[in-house]
């Protein structure tokens, strides 16, 4: 990659960076809970403390970002939602905390940090732009970044909860936030034409910012959801990602924390099993990047989507053991790998760049919607009805829900336009 290519891999190492972080939090925290309560319905009840922030964060936050810039959207929400993080170790070790108030926190830190992801996906057409990489082969980067973290952040969270403790790891969340907003403040850096035509510094101004000032906050928000609920493909795609995210939700929250804790031993086998997972993904990502423009979209998505999902709640049901779990969970990850950057890429082609970070939050607070149901539902069902019971009913659900795409109807509308969008002024 050219000198001009500085930026984005920049923006990559940041996204990389603050995601590692968020994994340390994903898997202290169900931990943690599991730890003082020893309740399944406890747990799902810290998935939602996870998930429902993020939801919440995406749906208003993105007409702030949009004014703000994406770039200096980026660097405020790292900053803000490190020092919230960084309060619950702090007070921890100092004076002490109560399960609520480690809670609370971190609902705070997490719903500061939605809009900040959203901020960096919206920065990728023009960085990618800039450093020549064509957008699909950028998206697909950006997703491996994401699967990268989950690879490296994981097994690191596992490690450093039996090392330090559950909640003085999440010393390590707060310095990947300072770390990432450094990187973006210092090196995503550089020129591009505004949407009037002058040229404007990123270094100064960020990207993005170009929601008109006299348009009310609500009035933004409404428009940016009127455009998301006429467009039927990213309806379409909304519709199905709230379901196999509600079960993703309740299996990484709930069904593989549980299992790893009664099965596997705790803290280390999760850790193993969820970074397979992510690494298989970044490696899926990173082939789809190579290749993924020369995939037809509709029928790759279907199949990643069938073998990525309920394989995984089957073999967790079917009760297979460490080694086994960890080659299923990377083969998972690998066809998962190549889901997001399809997606992502037909969202960037339809959405105008002057509503990116509102329409991006929207879509993905509609994605997450049924996570924080997820949670607490896994947990009710675990403790009512029982572990295996549970996973072979989600399993089969999400099996039959994946291959939604193949009956065609507007999912056709996913494959390859004829030409990009019209960006609206």
């Amino acid at each position: 990659m050219t000198p001009a290519g500085r930026p984005l891999r920049a923006l990559y190492a940041a996204h990389t960076i603050s995601l590692t972080g968020n994994m340390i939090t994903l898997i202290a925290l169900p931990l943690y809970v599991l730890e003082v309560t020893g309740s399944a319905s406890a747990t799902g009840a810290a998935g939602v403390i996870a998930s429902l922030p993020i939801v919440l964060g995406d749906v208003f936050g993105g007409v702030v970002v949009d004014r703000l810039g994406y770039r200096r959207a980026s660097i405020l929400t790292d900053v803000l939602g490190g020092l919230f993080v960084a309060l619950v170790p702090i007070l921890h070790v100092t004076v002490g905390l109560p399960l609520g108030a480690v809670l609370a926190l971190l609902f705070v830190g997490s719903l500061i940090d939605a809009p900040g992801q959203t901020a960096r996906r919206a920065l990728l057409p023009e960085v990618a732009k800039e450093a020549g990489v064509p957008l699909e082969r950028a998206v697909g980067w950006m997703e491996a970044t994401e699967r990268g973290a989950r690879l490296l952040g994981a097994p690191v969270a596992g490690f450093l909860v039996v090392a330090l403790g559950a909640l003085e790891a999440l010393f390590v969340d707060t310095a990947t936030f300072m770390i990432s907003a450094l990187l973006v403040a210092r090196l995503v850096t550089f020129r591009k034409p505004t949407v009037d035509g002058p040229v404007e510094s990123a270094t100064s101004s960020g990207i993005g910012g170009v929601t008109s000032k006299e348009q009310s906050y609500w009035t933004g928000l409404r428009e940016g959801l009127t455009f998301v609920a006429r467009e039927p493909v990213l309806r379409a795609i909304v519709l199905l990602v709230v379901v196999t995210n509600l079960f993703d939700a309740a299996g990484s929250t709930v069904l593989t924390p549980v299992y790893a804790q009664r099965e596997l031993g705790g803290a280390v086998a999760l850790g193993l099993m969820v970074g397979a997972m992510g690494g298989g993904a970044m490696v899926g990502s990173l082939l789809f990047g190579a290749i993924g423009h020369r995939l037809p979209r509709r029928r790759t998505l279907v199949v990643a989507f069938t073998i990525c999902g309920g394989p995984v709640f089957f073999a967790l049901a079917a009760g297979l053991p460490l080694w086994a779990l960890v080659v299923v969970k990377a083969l998972a990850g690998l066809a998962a790998g190549a889901i997001n950057p399809i997606l992502g890429t037909v969202m960037l082609e339809r959405i105008p760049d002057r509503m990116r970070a509102r329409a991006f939050g929207l879509i993905n607070a509609g994605c997450w919607a049924g996570m924080p149901l997820g949670s607490l539902g896994a947990g009710f069902a675990v403790d009512h009805l029982g572990l295996r019971p549970t996973l072979l009913f989600i399993g089969v659900v999400y099996m039959v829900m994946t291959l939604q795409p193949a009956r065609g109807g507007v999912w056709v509308g996913i494959d390859r336009m004829a030409k990009p969008m019209p960006v609206t002024a």
